[in-house]
């Protein structure tokens, strides 16, 4: 299992967020029994800097809290069943892990958002991170049967952790 960390924010921290990654990270694949060892990337960043990605991969100038860009195409959200059809593609050729893909989050507005829900940092981050998990399996939002579902999901693994509202 590979989790890489990096960290750019200009504001800090003040709680151990590597680790809560990592432990929110596992239980999301636990939660979905993916049978392969991973590799996930996550960025901590500010909104200006996340504004500039989300203009460039997505185009929409604006700065949002969670990115998430999926290296894996799934038939069905979720379905890990026909990835080893793929392993060139998929799989990372050095160490053999699924690469899942990338989590980039804004701390700035991980801050504000955490505050305005009236709720912890560390929860705010952990909901940001399932959420993007998710995400990184398939799943989407889009449509209300789809977003339940997705809600549904995270709040399961949050509940599990014990990482409450």
């Amino acid at each position: 299992m590979t989790i890489n960390i990096e960290y750019e924010a200009t504001k800090k921290l003040e709680f151990d967020y590597e680790d809560l990654v990592k432990r929110v990270i596992l239980a999301c694949l636990d939660y979905e029994e993916c049978p392969y060892e991973t590799e996930v990337n996550v960025l901590f960043t500010d909104d200006e800097n996340i504004r500039e990605i989300n203009r460039d991969y997505r185009d929409k100038d604006a700065a949002t809290d969670v990115l998430s860009f999926p290296a894996v195409d799934y038939d069905k959200p979720g379905d890990f069943s026909k990835l080893e059809d793929n392993v060139a593609e998929y799989f990372n050729p050095e160490s053999g892990e699924l690469v899942l893909g990338d989590i980039v989050i804004s701390v700035d507005r991980a801050l504000v958002q955490a505050e305005e829900y009236g709720h912890t940092i560390e929860r705010e981050v952990a909901f940001l991170t399932a959420h993007s998990m998710f995400h990184l399996f398939g799943y989407d939002h889009m449509e209300e049967e789809e977003a339940r579902i997705m809600e549904q999901k995270q709040e399961e693994v949050l509940d599990e952790l014990q990482i409450k509202r």
